[in-house]
Parts: structure tokens; sequence; C-alpha cells
């Protein structure tokens, strides 16, 4: 792609700057996805270095110790106790004893379990008391995993602790050397409270994503390299097993299923449409919003308060109840059909709203706009109401026009402002699961795709089709949904952190200050 000069630039009408300017966007693209993938090998390599001087540093901190120290690497807390600082000793001496505790009792049986995911599945058996076959239930798969993730998750936690221990241990014996006093139990608690209670506050919030976030992801991620569905589900039927990477190979397989087309022809026709989907959704109702939001603040405009209240009665609803309904109003048997149809005679047969793949996607993308304006127009009244006045008046004085205005002040102002707002928005609408479940369910069904796994339909977004490969009864898939779930989660990724680091409000952060 040619690079202009600022003079050759200037000199091009407005038309080729605007060209200029998308084809930029895109040819920075690659360059940011290389960019990326360097900056993980950096980060790889920093990793390496770092774990490479820890451990440098507990040899030397167990060679130059002294006895203390050194009884302190098989025993937490000795070393802390010997030297008078018993609270601490006796906090790190208890966290052992506990996973020593659960290894031995439990842990261990969950990790030796988890490279087979179970050896011994139901069975059936014979009930002589009752005089009825009954099933034998033995090792579940899904427990398996679940515990043995956990299970890995508290080794790391203790091999954390083990290197907090050994530490404290060190910095213990230089304080001693240089002739200070260390802190005393009180003074542990008083520094929870005082310097540190930053940590303190943060402590109950980082377990919480590490239980309910990290370890869910970690386990969505390994049930992907399973075979764990309706007919595998680990326990009242089958055990699921490791398989490998043989859900990818489905969902990438150019194969096509059972006559119609292949997962990866179904895969790549969903990821088109959730991009366009979340294109027109985003951007539609951001300058719509910033529309409505100028029209209600122009000078002049009566009853501004009721307008807003309006179009906030909208969002106002839940959208369970208002899109069900709206579903409803365009059925094939709905009011607006019926009174189109049969009251008015305007058309001689029903409007096809939920059955024609291209009425279905314009109608969701329409009341999209319904739904979604009144968050941007509350949004967008806030910053317009911070841009300064005498911006406006000068372009006046100067003869631009109301669209020059909009053009040259507004929209970049609201664009610099609002940049990682609209990012965020994207990737929402990507996910966003009510808008298209409770409108149309996914429908129309697309015929060629429906050999695949769930009822595929023309408005199906990944994340309703993930949906729907989990709800499928006897052919629930749930592997197959994680491995969806991934590659979502990549698509996010790569978007995210591409188109991040293009913005105008990450580049050129000084613009509007």
């Amino acid at each position: 792609m040619r690079k202009y000069t600022d003079l050759e630039y200037l000199k091009l009408n407005k038309w080729q700057r605007a060209g200029h300017k998308i084809l930029s966007f895109f040819a920075g693209i690659p360059q940011g996805i290389w960019n990326f993938i360097k900056k993980i090998g950096l980060g790889l390599g920093k990793a390496g270095k770092a774990i490479g001087a820890e451990f440098k540093d507990i040899v030397d901190t167990f060679v130059h110790g002294d006895w203390k120290t050194k009884l302190s690497f098989p025993i937490m807390g000795f070393g802390s106790i010997a030297r008078g600082q018993v609270l601490r000793g006796i906090l790190f001496l208890l966290f052992e004893i506990i996973f020593i505790g659960y290894m031995v009792l439990t842990g261990g049986y969950w990790l030796s379990m988890l490279p087979s995911l179970g050896k011994q599945g139901p069975e059936k058996g014979y009930d002589p008391i009752y005089d009825q076959p009954i099933t034998i239930f033995h090792d579940d798969s899904f427990k398996i995993l679940l515990y043995g993730v956990l299970t890995i998750f508290f080794i790391i936690a203790f091999i954390y602790t083990w290197r907090v221990n050994v530490r404290q241990n060190k910095i213990s014996e230089e304080i001693l050397k240089s002739g200070k006093k260390l802190k005393s139990g009180k003074d542990d608690l008083r520094s929870m409270v005082d310097d540190n209670f930053h940590k303190t506050l943060l402590a109950l919030p980082m377990t919480g994503i590490v239980i309910f976030t990290v370890l869910p992801m970690v386990f969505m991620v390994l049930v992907a390299f399973t075979n764990y569905s309706a007919a595998y589900n680990g326990y009242s039927n089958n055990l699921f097993h490791w398989v490998g990477l043989d859900k990818f190979n489905q969902l990438l397989s150019w194969k096509s299923v059972q006559g119609g087309q292949s997962y990866a022809a179904t895969f790549g026709e969903i990821l088109v449409w959730t991009l366009i989907w979340a294109f027109l959704a985003t951007f539609t109702n951001y300058f719509l919003g910033i529309l409505v939001a100028m029209m209600i603040n122009k000078k002049g405009i009566q009853f501004k308060k009721v307008w807003r209240t309006i179009l906030v009665l909208t969002i106002a609803i839940p959208q369970f109840i208002s899109l069900m309904y709206v579903s409803k109003l365009f059925a094939e048997n709905g009011y607006f059909n019926l009174k189109l149809f049969n009251d008015m005679h305007l058309f001689t047969k029903a409007l096809p709203f939920w059955q024609d793949k291209t009425w279905a996607r314009v109608m969701v993308v329409l009341i999209n706009i319904w739904i979604g304006i009144p968050y941007l127009m509350l949004m967008a009244t806030g910053i317009l109401m911070n841009i300064p006045q005498d911006l406006y008046e000068s372009a006046k004085i100067d003869g631009a026009s109301a669209w020059q205005q909009y053009r040259k002040i507004t929209l970049p102002y609201m664009l610099f402002v609002t940049g990682p707002y609209l990012l965020t928005s994207f990737i929402g609408n990507m996910n966003n699961f009510n808008v298209i479940y409770l409108l149309t369910g996914g429908a129309p069904v697309n015929p060629a795709a429906s050999s695949a796994a769930g009822s595929v339909g023309y408005t199906d977004l990944l994340i309703t089709w993930l949906f729907k490969i989990t709800q499928g009864g006897e052919k629930a898939d749930y592997a197959l949904a994680s491995v969806i779930g991934i590659l979502v989660f990549l698509v996010v990724s790569l978007i995210s952190l591409v188109v991040y680091g293009l913005m105008p409000s990450v580049k050129n952060e000084e613009d509007f200050q």
C-alpha cells in the first residue's frame, strides 16, 4: 500500500482520504496480528527468565540460609515460628497440613484418575431384597475432571504459598542481620488494615474470580478434548474419555455430514453472519442513538424529559417479555399479518417475517435498533453535553454547515470518547443471545446445515448454535459446544486485540485533552 506524505495527503479529496483510511485500517490488521504474536513470544521469554530467576533464588536461599531457613523448606512456617513470628508461621504450617491432608484423603485419588477419567462405568446389577434389576454406579468422569482440575489449582496455590514461605525466611534473615526487629503478629494484623489493606480487600474477590471464572474456563477448555455428550455423560450412561483433537477435527472438517454440508461450512456460514450481525447491530444503534440524542438536545425542542422517558421505557421492560411479544406480533398468524393481510387487504398472502431468510435477518436488525437506541441515546446525551460549545460557535462563524459541524466536531469527539465502548459493544453483539433466541430461535431452519449438531437456522449466531448443541436431548454434544466456545473466544480475542491497538483513543490519547 502506498504511503502518502503530509502534503500529498492534504491534496487528496474527501473520498480519497476516506478510502485511504479504510485501506490503512485493513492493511494494519496483518501487522497488528504479527505484533500480537511477537508479544506472546516476548512474554513467554520473560516468563521463562522469571521462572529461572525464581529457581536460582530458591537454591541460593537454601545454600546460604541458616538452619531455621533450611527446615522451613520441608516444614512451612518453621523459620517464622523459630524467629518469633508465631502467627505468620502457624498460618503457613496450617496451610501445609490442610494440603497434605487433602492430597492423602481425596486429592491424590482425583489426580490419579485424571488421565483416564474413570476406569469402571455403570453396570447392570440385581437387588435381591426388592428382586429387581438395578444399575450399579462406579466412577464419575465429570467429577473426576472437575475435582482433578480443582486439585491442580490447589497444588499451584500450595507451590506459590511455599515460595512465599521461602522468600519470607530470606527476608527475615536479612532484616535480623541488619540489626532491625522483625514484625510481630500484632504488626502483621495492623498491616492488613493499613499498609497492605488493598491486598486484604482484593483477597476475597481474587479468590472468587479464580473459583468461579478461571476454574470453569479451564474446565470448559478441557471438555473440548473429551467425548463428553448425552451418550457419554460420565456417570448414568457411559464414561467419557480424552479424545484429543477429534472434536476440533469434526468441527473443522470439510467432509459432508449425512448428505448435507460439512461442519466447517456450517461454522463458516454462521461465523460470517455473526460478524455481519455484530457490525450492523453495533453501528446502526451507535449512529442512530447519537442522532436521536442530538435531536432531543437541540435547542427549541419541547418536553425533552418526556421523549427520553418514552425511549427509556423500551429498555425498562425485561427483554424476555418485550422480545417474545414482538416475536408473536410478527408471526405468520400474528397481529401485523392479520391486520395487513386480512383486514386491510394490502397483501395477497402473509408476509414471511420469520419464515424467509432475508426477512428474518432484516427484522432482527431492525428490532435490535428499537431496543438498542435508548442505551446509546442516554450515553450520547452525557457526552454531547461535555463537548465545548465554543467549538460550535467558532465553526458557525467560519460558515460551517450543520453536517460539517457534525463531521468535524461531534463525530470525531464521540468516536474518540466511545472507541472502547464500540469495541465492547461489537463483542457483546457477537454473543447477543437474547435478541436472536427470543425473537426467532435461530429460524428459519437452514436445510443444508440441518444434518449438523443442533437445529441450525439462518439467524443463528455462534452463541445460539452452541446453546442448541447442548440442548439436543439424547443428541447433545457438550464437547463440540466447548470447541465452538473456544473458537468464539479466539475470534473475539483476535478482533479485540487488533482493533483496540488501532483505535484513535488508544493511539492518540492526547488529541482531545
